[in-house]
């Protein structure tokens, strides 16, 4: 699989694209949410000062500025709540101590914090300290389950099976995380997915069953 996503989307180093505090934020800010107004979503908050004044401004403020992400009024206490843990933390707003823990409990200690579920800690924990873990958002969850890679389940319980299915390898769980997920974008998408065009229909489960009339995806 990797090698056909590969083919059609290229080669994808490993390296941080964002500080891990800013790829913190802005993936709660991603949940149901475009990348597009999740950007815009993290810039405006940035205005309203440094992390200090984020968790001193009135949440209904931080909720306005966040309001081109969905569900804004339970993003911004939680963001907020989030920032109070860790600025309370050892390390305060450095994360970096991340890098030295056992997996495990990097793992944990993330989704300890408010509003951070394990997407979100392991795309902080690969992106950023190439921790080796498997982030799986919409995406990859659908793409995977059609193909047939994993049987159908949750998202979470999917990143613990497909975990165990790939190499302990960072760059290739990365590059394989950002290509399915474009693939899941561009092709093997929600609603009527392109699967005439799809590199991987020659292995796809769903495309065996229903050839070019693969149902909505029901999550």
């Amino acid at each position: 699989m990797k090698e056909q996503v590969r083919e059609a989307y290229g080669e994808k180093p490993l390296s941080p694209r964002r500080d891990p505090l800013h790829e913190l934020i802005s993936t709660i800010l991603s949940q149901r949410t475009n990348w597009r107004d999740e950007d815009a979503a993290y810039q405006e908050l940035r205005t309203l000062g440094d992390w200090d004044a984020i968790i001193a401004a009135p949440t209904e403020q931080v909720a306005h500025a966040i309001r081109r992400s969905n569900y804004p009024e339970s993003k911004a206490p939680r963001i907020q709540q989030t920032l109070v843990a860790i600025r309370d933390s050892p390390g305060g707003y450095n994360l970096d101590f991340l890098k030295d823990l056992p997996v495990k409990d990097a793992l944990k200690w993330l989704t300890d914090l408010p509003g951070v579920g394990v997407k979100t800690a392991s795309l902080v924990l690969l992106f950023n300290y190439a921790r080796p873990v498997f982030p799986v958002d919409t995406h990859v969850h659908r793409v995977t389950t059609r193909v047939g890679a994993i049987p159908k389940m949750g998202e979470q319980a999917a990143h613990k099976a497909l975990l165990k299915l790939l190499p302990p390898d960072p760059p290739f769980l990365y590059e394989l995380h950002i290509n399915l997920l474009t693939h899941g974008q561009r092709v093997c998408s929600w609603h009527h997915p392109k699967c005439g065009v799809c590199v991987l229909r020659a292995r796809c489960d769903a495309f065996a069953v229903f050839g070019g009339k693969v149902p909505s995806w029901k999550g």
